[in-house]
């Protein structure tokens, strides 16, 4: 396997009929291949190098749920972004068609005062990575941040 040049957490074998990607993340290993043999020999290379267990198939990693069917996979966000609402206690607010009209200008001696600037820190940061599943937001997510 080949570490990835730009995110050394991320290895690969990529050949003409078979694609392997394992993902490390401290203790956290996430491998995919595009056949089932592929997959089966690295995890038994893995299994005879490492003591680690198989949790099978994906379904959440790092605040993301996945769903996988025959066509394909999906990623998404949802718990994830229904415990910001809780934390910041706007889960009965409405949503809206569009997160933030393009032409609002927002300028330093507007509104209140933040008075606790790292728990606003904390929910950018946050937001931040939403936007990995949700696009739509940023834009607002850039311009409040």
């Amino acid at each position: 396997m080949t570490c990835n040049e730009a995110d050394h957490s991320v290895f690969y074998h990529d050949s003409s009929l078979r694609c392997i990607y394992l993902v490390v993340y401290v203790d956290n290993i996430t491998l995919t291949c595009n056949d089932h043999h592929g997959i089966s020999r690295a995890k038994q290379h893995l299994f005879q190098h490492f003591q680690m267990k198989d949790l099978g198939k994906l379904s959440y990693f790092f605040g993301s749920e996945v769903a996988q069917s025959n066509t394909g996979i999906v990623i998404f966000q949802r718990k994830y972004a229904l415990d910001i609402l809780e934390e910041t206690r706007l889960m009965n607010l409405k949503g809206v068609d569009t997160s933030m009209d393009p032409n609002v200008k927002l300028l330093s001696n507007q509104g209140e005062s933040l008075l606790d600037l790292e728990k606003y820190k904390r929910l950018f940061e946050k937001l931040n990575y939403l936007i990995i599943t949700r696009p739509n937001i940023s834009f607002a997510v850039n311009v409040v941040s």
